[in-house]
């Protein structure tokens, strides 16, 4: 169930909340949560990301049983219907983490957090020895977007640091080669900051990891269009692209199709112009 991070792949978001931003993604029951993994199935996704806490601006606080429940139920499910689709969760939560590679074998974490929010996540995901998605932020999903100021400019903040905390999370136990790192779009990131950071993404991805887009749908695609996150696919497969083109290899998505495809056109693109 391992997968490649170093070749370009397909994420699908699995919100199994109630409250995620984009309405369309929530699966609050398992009636749902079964036809979403069927759809991310038939449209191409190269694994499921499972979350049962929302991470939008300003979400309500999920107690860990409460968000242990949610997760469980959704993995049950992929588990059953797709036994060997690697499947990451999402959450800066050690305790989720720890139960759920306990109860349904090897995970991938995604933490929002790199391990900040919860001191004994770096030591949970050393024990587990699972790849680890480390994401940039400041604060938590309540007070994120008041923390917007850097003291440079956002990629140079961004790199640096990531470069410390590498090297905190290798100390702890953590191999470099599990570490995949997320720049965190929309989170602690003005509009501007966000847009910054994606020209810029070439520079994270120079520093020797694999690199995940969250881009799907954000504010930053439908606020610079005066629209809402129903009408952000397009923006979302644009950006995608750009993405892709500087380096990043792994797009975590809503829309599994549109992204599959831009991966596959992507690949095609890359060997014709290395060939030219």
């Amino acid at each position: 169930m391992r997968i490649d991070f170093s070749q370009p792949c397909v994420m699908a978001i699995l919100n199994a909340t109630p409250d995620s931003f984009f309405a369309g993604s929530r699966t609050v029951d398992e009636t749902a949560i079964e036809r979403r993994v069927r759809e991310c199935l038939d449209q191409g996704a190269d694994l499921i990301d499972v979350g049962g806490y929302s991470s939008r601006p300003g979400a309500d606080a999920v107690v860990p049983d409460e968000e242990w429940r949610r997760v469980s139920t959704a993995l049950g499910v992929v588990r059953r219907l797709a036994p060997h689709m690697p499947v990451s969760v999402d959450t800066f939560r050690a305790s989720v983490a720890a139960q759920a590679a306990e109860r349904f074998g090897e995970v991938i974490i995604n933490d929002i957090s790199a391990g900040e929010l919860d001191p004994a996540m770096p030591a949970t995901v050393a024990r587990l020895g699972v790849p680890y998605i480390i994401m940039h932020m400041k604060g938590d999903p309540q007070t994120m977007q008041t923390l917007t100021d850097y003291r440079s400019d956002i990629v140079t903040e961004v790199c640096g640091y990531f470069g410390r905390r590498v090297a905190e999370l290798t100390a702890a136990g953590i191999r470099r080669g599990n570490i995949v790192l997320d720049p965190g779009f929309g989170f602690a990131k003005t509009l501007e900051q966000n847009y910054e950071l994606l020209a810029g993404l070439h520079k994270l991805c120079a520093l020797g990891f694999p690199v995940l887009a969250g881009l799907s749908r954000k504010s930053m695609i439908y606020r610079a269009l005066d629209a809402s996150p129903a009408d952000a696919l397009a923006g979302t497969v644009a950006l995608g692209w750009e993405a892709l083109r500087q380096g990043a290899t792994v797009l975590r998505v809503h829309d599994v199709r549109e992204a599959a495809d831009t991966v596959r056109l992507f690949g095609l693109y890359e060997q014709n112009r290395k060939q030219a």
